[in-house]
């Protein structure tokens, strides 16, 4: 049977379906029950509709419907797949997917803008959010921890449009990201002492780069005993500590009125005694009050900025705090940013879909007006190989870094020779 008469075929076998469920009574009954008597029912209507269809064509029919019934539709086969990290639906019959770090169309489809409709409705009332024409964009997240993004006429123009981000199903660990070649063992090693040793750490990159999977990485290096605060606008941290404390932003509702934004969170998070604050993404005037903890008593704090090199990621961060209209003097800003923040990790994605961390440079002061700070490590590209692949060699820069004596201090010992040993990346 054609795709298109198959589908048409589904939604007829739809129709008949939902007026048999007693949605109430299946949601007393255990979900491996619930599939199977659905199952049943959807075998006996696709027997009664005397069309011939393979068996391969029933399983599908009834696979999708049982995805329609207890699911998300057609997303839920992409779902169930662990190497999809992004799935995009720019409307009712344009699905693409992020697969291996290569985005691509596919052939799911939604039978129409109302069925796109029911589907991110669902989504956002299992969050308690809502999605209409007074209220036409919307955050929310999956049961998995997936972040979603809707938007829907009038704002978008062609229809509905769905936007999944997702994560791992667990966290990666330092060694996975040193396979991968994301980073040399010597700069990981380096970071993994910075933490331990309670040194600030901004983590910069463009979407998708792998800020927030380096930052879950970096956190196993904080000391078990030691308690710690996150602060998301849409919650993606995965930490593995005991102690901790997620907080999450909350958008305005239908009135305009009870949003809470990340600097109400995080100057409460100041008075719930946290070791260190974790900060998902600074993206506004709440970069004051993370300088300010992290120069009073929250050393060791980390968070992630959206910016293309280190020094933009400064510049940016000078530019929030500008938000706050406290009207600081230039130089004061940058010194409590210098004095706040030791080290600024830059991550990338290169053009084959890998992510590399391409540079770490430590801030060492003020020189005048100027915030000072050299390079350490740094991923150089030497080209694209034959089968598409980024050639590059991680080099250090064979500065040896000034918080070398905090971690002494710390009891922290790193080798001489990891500040001047290459790895080539092919």
């Amino acid at each position: 049977m054609e795709q298109l008469n198959l589908e048409q075929f589904k939604a007829e076998v739809h129709r008949t379906l939902i007026p048999k469920l007693d949605l109430e009574k299946l949601s007393r009954v255990e979900s491996g029950l619930a599939r199977q008597a659905v199952a049943r029912m959807i075998g006996e209507i696709i027997g009664s509709q005397h069309v011939p269809l393979s068996l391969a064509e029933q399983e599908k029919v009834q696979s999708d419907l049982l995805d329609e019934v207890f699911g998300l539709g057609p997303l839920e086969p992409l779902l169930r797949d662990s190497q999809i990290s992004d799935i995009l639906v720019n409307g009712k019959d344009h699905v693409f997917i992020e697969k291996g770090g290569i985005l691509k169309r596919i052939d799911a489809v939604f039978r129409d803008d109302r069925h796109l409709m029911q589907i991110i409705d669902r989504i956002v009332s299992r969050v308690g959010r809502r999605v209409d024409e007074s209220s036409p964009m919307v955050d929310a997240r999956l049961p998995d921890g997936s972040r979603v993004n809707a938007i829907i006429p009038p704002l978008a123009l062609d229809g509905p449009a769905l936007s999944i981000r997702r994560f791992g199903t667990g966290p990666l660990v330092a060694n996975q990201l040193v396979e991968l070649k994301s980073i040399s063992p010597e700069m990981m090693e380096m970071l993994a002492a910075a933490v331990r040793a309670r040194i600030s750490i901004l983590i910069s990159g463009g979407t998708g780069a792998g800020k927030t999977t380096l930052l879950n990485i970096l956190s196993r290096y904080i000391p078990k005993q030691e308690r710690l605060v996150t602060i998301e606008d849409a919650a993606e941290l995965q930490l593995a500590q005991e102690n901790i404390v997620r907080l999450e932003t909350r958008p305005p509702n239908v009135e305009g009125l009870g949003a809470i934004r990340q600097r109400q969170l995080l100057i409460n998070s100041l008075r719930m005694r946290p070791d260190r604050i974790i900060i998902g993404e600074v993206r506004g005037e709440e970069a004051f009050d993370m300088l300010q903890a992290m120069n009073t008593g929250h050393e060791g704090s980390m968070a992630t900025i959206h910016a293309n090199s280190p020094r933009d990621a400064l510049s940016r961060l000078e530019s929030m705090v500008a938000m706050t209209n406290l009207n600081l003097p230039e130089r004061t800003v940058r010194q409590q940013m210098a004095s706040a923040i030791a080290i600024v990790v830059q991550v990338s994605r290169m053009s084959d879909g890998t992510r590399k961390v391409v540079n770490i440079s430590e801030i060492t002061g003020m020189e005048e007006n100027v915030i000072s700070m050299h390079e350490i490590f740094s991923f150089d590209k030497k080209g694209i190989g034959p089968d598409g692949r980024v050639m590059g060699i991680f080099q250090p820069s064979r500065i040896r870094p000034k918080f070398l004596e905090q971690l002494r201090i710390a009891g922290v010992m790193l080798p001489a020779s990891m500040f001047e040993n290459t790895q080539e990346v092919n």
